[in-house]
């Protein structure tokens, strides 16, 4: 998935056994985000950031999604747990991961996994990729802060 790319119409399943469409978003911006297991520190951290500034995001006009790997029932243990009030969507065979490109080789900890890569896409009310952060680049704790700021600098 590049910058300028169409998101995939079918995005998945969530937590909620919701089929969950790009067109459910249609005239709304999406922050898409790909996170590499629930309730693990780091996944835990930029959920809470996202889900503590969702009103600061939807006032610039954007929806929050989830993705990874984790099954529909650990998605919903995971937003149960943490009031995540947004769509996670279970991805167990990583079909949406590889055609967001955020399934791969990846190094952790000196070693190369394949794995999910944490990736969050904005996206217009049109369903078009508009920015891409990546790996490094996102400070978990911090990083719906980090959105808004890209947000408020892309105006």
């Amino acid at each position: 998935m590049k910058i300028g790319n169409k998101i995939p119409e079918i995005l998945g399943t969530d937590q909620n056994g919701l089929e969950i469409k790009a067109s459910d978003f249609a005239g709304k911006k999406l922050v898409l985000y790909t996170y590499p297991k629930a309730n693990t520190s780091g996944c835990t951290a930029e959920a809470c950031s996202l889900e503590a500034h969702k009103d600061e995001l939807a006032a610039e006009g954007y929806m929050i999604v989830g993705v990874s790997k984790d099954k529909t029932e650990n998605q919903a243990k995971f937003a149960e747990k943490y009031s995540l009030s947004f769509p996670l969507i279970a991805d167990t065979d990583t079909a949406l991961l590889q055609q967001l490109g955020a399934w791969g080789e990846k190094k952790m900890y000196g070693k190369t996994t394949v794995g999910i890569i944490r990736t969050t896409f904005l996206v217009d009310e049109e369903g078009i990729v508009r920015a891409i952060f990546t790996g490094k680049d996102i400070k978990t704790k911090t990083h719906a802060e980090q959105l808004l700021q890209y947000i408020a600098a892309d105006k």
